[in-house]
Order: structure tokens, then sequence, then C-alpha cells
């Protein structure tokens, strides 16, 4: 597995495969940025190297360059930072992230890697930190190799150990900061390969495995508990009964509980894991499924942020809720005009089946409440509406506390993940009026993303504040791969919610 060291050694004397160091576009071309700790001799070197490959020194621009003199490494790894001097080491964390991502994807199979970019601060060490880690990832494929053969194929390779050349110092620190990244990255890798995962192999109860085991093999203290079909139904969860009804493989609600002795806070992740979406009887067209692997996101990564939670020992309570369909049209499937009963007892007119993450949220939203915890977020590839408005990068954060809200989107900044705050506007609710039930679970095309959080803010019990992340676009990259983030499953926030539970032990 890929591990994070740090050091504050001379970047030229690590006897290391690979050693990274930043460019930066000036106005004279590409230079080398500060804190690479070159000889003068390798400098030279490198800056003849850049000219001639006419190197933009932009995001995701990596020169690799061997037998540099001077340096021990096998080769020197080049990667753009942007505009900027060759003196200021004050770099945005997103470049320094997708920077070091960016590098680390294109030395990820070998066995030794330092990383020497611009870190004069604890919190720039762990944009680095977290960028090499994450542009390491793989997703291991499935093959056609029989049993036997298998057998005798070498493992895939585990990964690099990247020691990081730091500029904050080596102090305690410096070193926690580092280990977080790594603790982080593992976990949001684990949401990666979640995602990634082929809608045949994971379903709601292998998913439900999935995390039994992981919690397993984890020195974390997390309790787990699965409500099947019958204590569904039995217990009152009609919107994720509803869901699930059509496929055989039958919906769960995964509880993750991690309670540290002595917490005096206590908070809520509720994730959408919808396995596979067809779209139900209201089907989606062909292309539109291609990539419903991945509506499971939300509760991959509240699954991720609950188990880095526990292994980092923050001292808050976290329970995560996964709420686990798949969506399938059958004979036994869920209607267009259906009504079915809620958890809280709210009676919802089903109008597009489609639109089915909501129902399973509502459930564990109300689940999540009976607890009465500090706060609620759930996290979800909601809509489709959430891309129009944003593109496929940026997550629409709603809520029912404009400062709760707030905080969430700054999380999510500090995490470098992408959100924007958007309104809930009162008039708004009138469009989810129906005869038939209390609340139909959908409004009109206009507002889509809206209209769907203000279903949600229904089934949060009085007094706690609320979040919703629609992450539709950036949960998935269809695209190629680009800075830290791979193509796929991306792990999007993971490195929020955890955040934000970290800002939340604060104070």
């Amino acid at each position: 597995m890929t591990s994070l060291t740090v050091t504050t050694k001379t970047p030229a004397d690590l006897p290391v495969d690979a050693l990274v160091i930043g460019s930066v576009r000036t106005d004279d071309g590409p230079d080398l940025a500060a804190g690479h700790g070159l000889p003068r001799k390798a400098v030279v070197h490198l800056q003849a190297v850049l000219a001639d490959l006419e190197a933009s020194a932009a995001t995701g621009d990596v020169h690799r360059v061997v037998a540099v003199p001077g340096v021990k490494a096998t080769s020197v790894v080049v990667t753009g930072l942007g505009p900027g001097s060759t003196r200021t080491t004050a770099f945005d964390h997103v470049a320094l992230r997708d920077a070091a991502g960016a590098a680390l994807r294109s030395v990820r199979t070998k066995a030794r890697v330092a990383v020497a970019l611009p870190t004069p601060d604890v919190d720039r060490l762990g944009a680095v930190s977290d960028g090499a880690f994450a542009g390491v990832y793989q997703y291991d494929k499935a093959t056609s190799r029989g049993t036997a053969r298998a057998a005798k194929t070498p493992a895939p390779f585990a990964g690099p150990t990247i020691t990081v050349v730091s500029g904050a110092g080596s102090g305690k620190e410096a070193r926690d900061v580092v280990a977080r990244s790594a603790t982080l990255g593992a976990a949001r890798d684990w949401a990666r390969d979640l995602v990634n995962t082929p809608p045949n192999v994971l379903f709601p109860q292998s998913f439900a495995d999935a995390v039994k085991k992981k919690v397993a093999d984890s020195p974390a203290r997390i309790t787990v508990t699965v409500l099947d079909e019958k204590a569904l139904a039995k217990g009152g969860f009609g919107g994720i009964v509803g869901v699930g009804q059509g496929s055989v493989n039958p919906p769960r609600i995964v509880t993750m509980r991690y309670a540290p002795s002595g917490a005096k806070a206590s908070v809520a992740l509720v994730g959408k894991g919808i396995t596979f979406d067809s779209g139900g009887l209201n089907l989606k067209p062909s292309t539109g499924m291609v990539t419903m692997k991945c509506d499971m996101a939300g509760a991959a990564a509240v699954a991720a942020s609950v188990l880095a939670a526990a292994e980092l020992g923050l001292p808050v309570a976290v329970t995560g809720y996964l709420c686990l369909a798949e969506n399938l049209p059958s004979g036994t499937a869920q209607r267009p005009s259906d009504v079915v009963v809620m958890r809280d007892g709210t009676s919802v007119e089903i109008l597009d089946t489609d639109a089915e993450g909501r129902m399973v949220l509502g459930d564990g939203i109300c689940l999540a409440s009976e607890k009465k915890p500090d706060w609620i977020v759930d996290i979800a590839t909601l809509t489709g509406a959430q891309v129009v408005a944003l593109g496929a990068d940026v997550a629409g954060v709603m809520g029912n506390d404009d400062a709760f809200r707030a905080s969430v989107v700054a999380a999510a900044d500090a995490a470098g993940e992408g959100a924007w705050a958007m309104p809930l506007p009162a008039a708004m609710r009138a469009k989810l009026d129906t005869p038939t039930a209390d609340i139909a679970h959908k409004g009109d095309r206009d507002g889509g993303m809206l209209t769907a959080a203000i279903f949600l803010r229904e089934f949060v019990g009085e007094g706690i504040p609320w979040a919703h992340l629609d992450i539709a676009g950036p949960a998935f990259n269809s695209k190629g791969a680009t800075g830290a983030t791979p193509k796929g499953g991306t792990g999007f926030g993971v490195s929020t919610l955890v955040g934000l539970v970290e800002q939340h032990a604060r104070g």
C-alpha cells in the first residue's frame, strides 16, 4: 500500500527512483519553482531541457528527465504549478494538490518517490501530501484469467513509498499532517474502489459485506448494523423498500457507528447508495445508464468518512447511514402514481421512478434524526440538474441553516473540493403539493436540484441543522485523469466530510 513519510533532507541527496519538483510559468518562459533544493548544475540542466521541450508549466504539464547531474534520484519529474515566480512559495492549495497528483500518476509504478514542491507551512505540506497520495490511485480491474492462472500472476504493485520534503520542518505538526493525508487518502481510495466496482459484483448485500470486512480489518472501533428487507418493511421504511422492490437484490440500510469514549459531540452522515440505477419503470435511455454504477458514490463517501474519522481518532461520535438499493424494472417494480409511507409516517406520491435517490435518503434522514445529532449532512448523486447548473466539478450545497451551509462550503474549499451554496426558495415548496399524499416526491423540471433538496428537508428532525450535497457531477470522472483526480470514481466528498467533522471537533 502507498505510504507517506516526511523529511527535511536535501532533495538532491535522496536515493529514490523519482524526485518530483515544480515548474512555474514566468515572463521569460518555464522555470523551476522554489523548494527543489537542487545544485546549480542540476538547475541549469533542467532549465535547458524544459526550454527545449517547450514546457508550459501548466497543471498537468509533467516531464520526466533521467540522469540529472548532481542528483541521486534516477529521474527528476518536473510538474507544472502554473504562473508564478521562482521565488514564491505561496501557491494555491488546489494547484499544489493537482501538481503532485499529476506527477505521481506518471511514476506510480516506482518503488520510491520523493516530492519537493513548495511547502512553507503545514497547510501546503498537507495539500502536497494529499495530492501525491491521490495521484497514485489505480483501480485493479477485473480480468478474464482463470483461478489457476491468476494464482501464478504476481499481485498488483502496492504503490510507492512517498517521501515529502517539508519546508515546514519535520516536527510533530508536520508529521501529523502527513499522517492525516495517508489515512484520508486510503479511505478515499476505498470509496473510489467501491464506485468503480461493477454493479453485478457490488449490490446492496455485497456492499454491506464489504463494509463489514473493511471495518473488521481496521484497527478503528466501529460498530456495523444492517437492516435487511424484512427489517426495513417492519420498520416502516417505505421509501427505500419501494425503490428496491423491483430487484432480486433487496435493499439494505447499513449503519456505521464510531463512538469514542468521552465524545461530547455527535454528528450524522447519510449517503445515497443506489448500486445501479436503470431508472426503474421510467427507464433511462441506454446512454444514461453507462455510468450508473456510480449512483452509490454518496454512500461510498459516507462509509469512507466514518472509517477515516475513526482511524484519525477524532473526538466526535460519527454515525453513517448507507441507504442501499438497486433500482430496476420488473413485474414487482414501483410504479408512477404509487403512494408510499416513509419512516416518519409521511405519505409520498411517486411521480418518476428515476427520481429514486431522494426516497432512500428520506428514510435515512428520518433514521438519523431519531438520534438527535448535532447536525446531519447527506451526500448524493441526486440530480442531473446539478450538472446543468454547476457543471461536472462543483457540488451544490443546500440546507436549512445558512451558517451551517456556509461551514460545509468552507470545509469543501479547505479540502480542495469544489462546492457552491444554493438557495431553497420557500415558494418552490408548492411544486411538491399533491392531492394524493402529504407530498409529491418531485417537482417540475425547473429548479430540479432545489426541489429535490426541499423534499429532503421535510424529513429532517425539528431543530437539527442539515445540509445536502448534490455530487452528481463530481462523483464520477468519465474523461481522462487530471491533476489529483483519477478517471472513474473520484472519492469526492470524503475530504469535505472528514474536514467538517474535524471542524466540529475544534468547536
